[in-house]
């Protein structure tokens, strides 16, 4: 088995602030002089919710989100990742910020510096948060995207919970998104099934979906993801633990994959689900089965799909087909087992078979569920 670690990759779908280290969380509760707030304990999205809850307000100043992009950066780097596309939605943090502007001013100027001490490409998605946004604050927040796209923000997401906040009501914000050049990247076919994978690709022109599993109950559109050439920004972990799926074996990624469907692995929310990206890598080689052939697929995709200039992609895509030609390595020795990073050695690897009972509906375990947060 090849070193996961040497495999370039792009990282597609993680939230910014919930992918903070687990000591920073700890640094930051000790300077407000409150206990660190909990992590684990959901097995759905409302739970999920009420645990972010607990950890936004946490942040209180622009040194506080300087520190989350440095070591994002940092950890980027240590994984792999060659071109990084974290989302954020200034908007929860009044306290620290005056205005959506400055949010944004802060973490493009100090992932900018990041990215040139780490060799890590970073550009940003802007999130609506189809809860807590209205229609037309989401055209709002394109708006406010636009004006930094010159800076780092290349595309327009849709966050929070799917069922009863359909894509729809959102088309006028991604319109002007993409009519300003963004990438169209919703949430999708995760907490809602395929009607909502449906909402994303034709009223929003996703050219991404974050998650967007559950189109594996739709055949017919499983073959438009792929003549569209739509990529699906998948989180296994994640779907585990929120009972989108019963189970690591019943997830649907390889029978996405076999199905011609593109798709890049991440981590979504590290600090809530415990992987890593590159730890995701490494669980879906060990517990799906993925061969060598088909990570280095999702790596292809991960760097095809984002926004990477053209000299890092097609650097990145070079080198992930010569680490597939590469020998693979001896069974047995050290690069057979889980990497060690910053984020790996502080937090581990989360046993995904404490999870085995998560519950739902549905072909591929997914129920109702609500919550609060822009996740």
């Amino acid at each position: 088995m090849r070193d996961l670690r040497t495999l370039p990759k792009g990282h597609l779908h993680l939230h910014f602030e919930l992918g903070m280290r687990p000591s920073t969380l700890a640094d930051l509760a000790a300077a407000a002089g409150l206990p660190t707030p909990r992590t684990t304990g959901f097995t759905e999205f409302g739970g999920f919710g009420d645990v972010v809850g607990g950890i936004l307000p946490l942040l209180r100043g622009p040194a506080d989100f300087e520190r989350l992009v440095d070591e994002m950066v940092s950890d980027a780097a240590a994984e792999g990742v060659v071109y990084l596309e974290p989302s954020f939605w200034p908007y929860a943090h009044g306290e620290a910020f005056s205005s959506a502007d400055e949010a944004w001013e802060t973490v493009l100027a100090r992932s900018n510096q990041a990215a040139a001490r780490h060799g890590v490409t970073v550009r940003w998605m802007a999130a609506v948060d189809r809860v807590l946004d209205s229609p037309e604050r989401a055209v709002e927040v394109a708006r406010t995207a636009l004006r930094h796209a010159d800076r780092g923000i290349v595309a327009l997401g849709l966050h929070n919970d799917e069922n009863g906040w359909p894509p729809e009501p959102f088309e006028a914000a991604f319109r002007l998104a993409l009519d300003g050049g963004l990438l169209s990247t919703p949430h999708a076919g995760e907490l809602a099934g395929p009607q909502s994978v449906r909402g994303a690709i034709g009223p929003l022109g996703a050219h991404r979906l974050q998650h967007g599993i559950r189109a594996i109950e739709d055949p017919s559109l499983v073959d438009e993801l792929r003549e569209r050439n739509i990529c699906l920004d998948v989180c296994p972990t994640s779907n585990l633990l929120l009972s989108v799926v019963p189970s690591l074996a019943r997830h649907p990624l390889k029978a996405l994959l076999r199905a011609g469907v593109r798709c890049s692995i991440n981590a979504d929310d590290p600090l809530l689900f415990g992987p890593t990206c590159l730890e995701e890598y490494e669980l879906c080689r060990r517990e799906l089965g993925l061969s060598d052939e088909e990570l280095a697929e999702c790596a292809r995709s991960s760097v095809r799909f984002g926004a990477a200039p053209p000299a890092v992609r097609d650097a990145a895509l070079a080198d992930i087909d010569a680490w597939l030609t590469a020998p693979a390595d001896i069974p047995g020795q050290p690069n057979d087992g889980p990497a060690t990073s910053v984020r790996a050695s502080e937090a581990g690897l989360r046993r995904v078979s404490v999870a085995g009972s998560a519950h739902g509906a549905g072909p591929c375990g997914a129920g109702p569920a609500h919550g609060q947060a822009t996740v």
